[in-house]
This record gives C-alpha cells, sequence and structure tokens, in this order.
C-alpha cells in the first residue's frame, strides 16, 4: 500500500515517512501544496497524510478542490491547528480523519491502517483469504498459524491483494502501489514477488487470471502444499 505525506516542516515529514516505511507502506512525500496537487493527480496512493499549514496552496483548499474533482483519496489531516472549529471545517471540506500536533507516531499508524481498511471495506485489522493471514497492526503475515518471513516488496505485494481480495488486480497496478514515486519500477518484477509469496504461502494462495492480472479469494484455499 501506498501513502503520500504531504508535510512542509522536513524533521517531521522524516519521521512521519520513516515510521511508514517501517509499518510496511510505500512513500511519497511532498513538502508544499502544488507538489501534493501534482503527486495525488498524477499518481497511485491509498492515503495521503496532509499538513494544513502548507506553503503554495494550503491543504485545505487542497482537500476542497480534491473533493470536487471527484478525487476520492482517504485523506488524514495532521494540523497544528487544534481547535474544535478547525476540525469540523477539516471533516466538512472532506477529510476522512483528524490528527492535532504534537501526536504519536504509534497513533498515526493506527489511524492509518484504519482508514486504509475502511476504503476497501474490511471492519478488522486481520486480513484472512483461506489459511493465509495478514495481521496489518504487526505487519506480519502467518499460514494456518505459522508466521512467514517476507520482505518489504513480498508484504507489500501480498498486502495489496488482500486488501483488494475478491477481484482481479493487474501487474500494472501492483507496481503503482507498492513502489514509491521514485523508485525503479518493473512490473517484471511483480511476478517475481508473486512467485516467493507462492512458494512461502502456498502455490494457491494467488491466482494468475491470464492476461489480467493476480487475484486472492477471501474465502480461498491458501497454504501450505501437500
Amino acid at each position: 500500500m501506498r501513502v503520500l505525506v504531504v508535510e512542509d516542516e522536513e524533521a517531521v515529514a522524516a519521521q512521519l515517512c520513516a515510521t511508514l516505511a517501517q509499518g510496511g507502506y510505500a512513500v511519497d512525500a511532498a513538502a508544499d501544496g502544488a507538489r501534493a496537487d501534482l503527486l495525488v493527480r498524477t499518481d497511485a496512493c491509498d492515503l495521503v497524510l496532509l499538513d494544513l499549514g502548507l506553503p503554495s496552496v494550503d491543504g485545505l483548499s487542497l482537500l476542497r478542490q480534491w473533493r470536487t474533482d471527484g478525487i476520492t483519496v482517504p485523506v488524514l489531516v495532521i494540523t497544528a491547528r487544534g481547535s474544535w472549529s478547525e476540525r469540523v471545517l477539516g471533516i466538512d471540506t472532506g477529510a476522512d480523519d483528524y490528527l492535532a500536533k504534537p501526536f504519536r507516531m504509534e497513533e498515526v499508524l493506527a489511524r492509518v491502517r484504519a482508514l486504509i481498511r475502511r476504503a476497501q471495506g474490511h471492519a478488522h485489522p486481520e486480513l484472512r483469504t483461506g489459511a493465509v493471514v495478514l495481521d496489518t497492526r504487526r505487519a506480519l503475515a502467518t499460514v494456518a498459524g505459522r508466521p512467514v518471513t517476507l520482505t518489504s516488496h513480498e508484504y507489500r505485494t501480498l498486502s495489496y491483494l488482500m486488501h483488494h481480495a475478491g477481484r482481479v488486480v493487474s501487474r500494472s497496478e501492483l507496481t503503482e502501489h507498492i513502489y514509491g514515486h521514485d523508485a525503479d519500477r518493473d512490473s517484471n518484477t511483480v511476478e517475481v514477488f508473486v512467485a516467493r509469496l507462492r512458494r512461502k504461502l502456498g502455490s494457491s494462495a494467488i491466482e494468475t487470471v491470464r492476461g489480467l492480472g493476480y487475484a486472492v479469494s477471501p474465502s480461498g484455499q491458501g497454504g501450505p502444499d501437500a
């Protein structure tokens, strides 16, 4: 899953990006409103952390324009403006959640996980497909209760597929959501990640839909091969 951090305070932005990367997310960053607007409109992302006090274009104006233009990406507003009236204004403008500074990074991660889950219709922090369970709180995958060690890109691939269980995800879509904006992207490596995941989770854990992409079923039969 891919998150865009829009924050002009360099130290805060760096801490947010590092925390999200450690939590298993691909992370992009923008330090001003114009850059954020460009990235949201041109690159895929699963959630935006949006500071309100930005140079060039303020966060509320950005959010208002995105919603007017039909951009529905979940937005978690982060700001030093802590009054109840400003919080109401942020929510009414189109924010999905609101977090006032100073905040703990653990709370940021919890809210990010919850917003991404809700956007895909998941109420529980554990995603299940057959014997495979992905605990989004701990960034941990298990098969029949047995922990499985995954690389960061394997985890991102599995996480995206499980968040979108029940539909076919193309290789290009996976590529857009498991790499950051400045990363070297190669859709062929997605095949490598899927092959590794099948070895670790079971060959039936991820289905190839020929000519279209990959899919996992909410009631799938993923698990160790006989």
